[in-house]
């Protein structure tokens, strides 16, 4: 799902889709009731006119085009249910409150009565939004099921069954078809798994009891107007538990920003429409800076000399300033002519080098993992029938546990390499802290962390 609109899935981790949802079912009437206490008060009678301001900013990435959401009024704080209270009773008693905001907002009475007013709690969004993963995931680990055999065959199956609607996306939009199809199978495995929860009811949950419950309302009243314009019912909105929807997981404030009616029937569906769905996709990416006919870049090979802590995406130049440096092409061609190349070693210094560009960078607003960018890119270039990644990937380095990276980030506090604030995350401080600490072991510099370095780190 993008990244770009601040959605609360972990940057870099898998694309499996959570599991299905298991409903609390709040008692019958009470949200109805109050939803009805609501209407009256806000006269009902006429239709409030819609206040457009632009959709929440982004944590980790680029900021998305502003849209036609209505960013909620300032309300209560929600209730702060003890485990054992009454969460139906309390999301039904948040639900009052912000029905009215809704209405303010310029959603129509009937949405706010019988879709809003029977938005369901889901313990189940909760516990999934909490969840931390224990480990991290290798990128060779992340590519390996990303760009399986078996995804690469289903997406050239794509590709030669919907045809016609990718290559009038591409034609219209400038974004290879193997770029929009390699993004389909990353985000919901082309469309046989994009989430079983209500986004609705997913939303309304996380706007009562989440983590971000300002970016989850705006998120809800999104789709709440999503479901006023007559785009998709309310029961065919179905996603992810983090409200990212249909095919591409879109959210629903870039669905308000991005999404096409590509098949002319007056609705723009990425639910069961691939012509909306594949031109909708490469709407995003051709608004986000997609160059046509630029290539994404290539794989490298970089001279001995080369110092990893340049390694980095916010380090650009031209591509023919780093083969000035000694950067070649990993199978003997002229590098890709691009004007603000970065190097990335997703890897280390032990692992595959890779030079992006631009359309590189524009992935990247679509999920802010530069694994991800590279599953989306890797995954297209062999779905055109190219080949994978040549040089091998270090797979004899034990990914390190969340534990054990706040243990490093700690150590390095400890002997005064600055590595921010200990979290199990590894960040750019926590990359410039560990490199500072192989510099200081005579060690290539390269920021990735190991078991060897933190147990140096811990030794006495």
């Amino acid at each position: 799902m993008p990244s770009f609109i601040a959605s609360p899935r972990p940057v870099g981790r898998s694309t499996a889709l959570p599991l299905a949802a298991q409903r609390a079912h709040a008692p019958a009437g009470v949200a109805g009731v109050a939803l009805a206490a609501a209407l009256a008060l806000s006269g009902c009678a006429s239709t409030p006119s819609a206040t457009p301001t632009s959709s929440a900013k982004p944590v980790a990435a680029a900021p998305a085009a502003p849209t036609q959401t209505a960013s909620p009024t300032p309300a209560a704080a929600p209730l702060q249910a003890s485990p054992d209270a009454d969460h139906a009773a309390g999301f039904a008693q948040w639900l009052t409150t912000f029905s009215a905001q809704a209405l303010e907002a310029g959603i129509r009475p009937a949405t706010v009565r019988d879709v809003l007013g029977k938005a369901q709690w889901l313990p189940r969004v909760v516990e999934l939004d909490r969840a931390q993963p224990e480990f991290t995931r290798t990128p060779w680990a992340y590519l390996d099921s990303a760009v399986s055999p078996q995804r690469i065959a289903q997406g050239q199956a794509q590709l030669a069954a919907h045809s016609a609607a990718l290559q009038a996306a591409a034609a219209r939009y400038g974004v290879p078809a193997s770029i929009v199809t390699a993004i389909w199978g990353m985000e919901s495995n082309y469309g046989s798994n994009f989430g079983t929860f209500r986004t609705v009811d997913a939303l309304a949950t996380l706007a009562y009891e989440g983590r971000r419950r300002g970016w989850a309302q705006t998120e809800l009243l999104a789709a709440l107007r999503i479901i006023d314009q007559g785009d998709i019912a309310a029961d065919r909105m179905i996603g992810s538990w983090a409200g990212a929807m249909g095919h591409t997981q879109f959210l629903p404030s870039v669905f308000l920003a991005y999404a096409v009616d590509a098949d002319g029937d007056g609705h723009r569906d990425i639910w069961g429409s691939v012509p909306d769905v594949t031109a909708s996709t490469a709407h995003f990416l051709a608004r986000s800076g997609w160059k046509p006919g630029e290539p994404w870049g290539a794989e490298v090979q970089l001279p001995p000399t080369f110092d990893h802590a340049r390694a980095d995406p916010a380090v650009r130049q031209t591509a023919a300033q780093w083969e000035a440096e000694g950067v070649r092409s990993i199978d003997g061609a002229p590098l890709p002519d691009l004007a603000g190349a970065s190097v990335v070693t997703p890897a280390g210094a032990r692992g595959p080098a890779f030079l992006v560009g631009n359309n590189f960078r524009t992935i990247l607003r679509y999920n802010n993992s530069v694994n991800y960018a590279l599953g989306v890119a890797l995954l297209a270039r062999q779905i055109d029938g190219g080949g994978p990644v040549a040089a091998p990937w270090p797979r004899d380095i034990e990914p390190l546990s969340r534990a054990q990276l706040q243990a490093l980030q700690e150590a390095l506090n400890r002997q005064g390499f600055a590595a921010g604030t200990p979290d199990g995350v590894m960040g750019p401080a926590t990359r410039a802290g560990l490199r500072g600490y192989q510099r200081s072991l005579g060690v290539v510099a390269d920021g990735y962390p190991t078991l060897e370095l933190l147990q140096k780190l811990q030794a006495p």
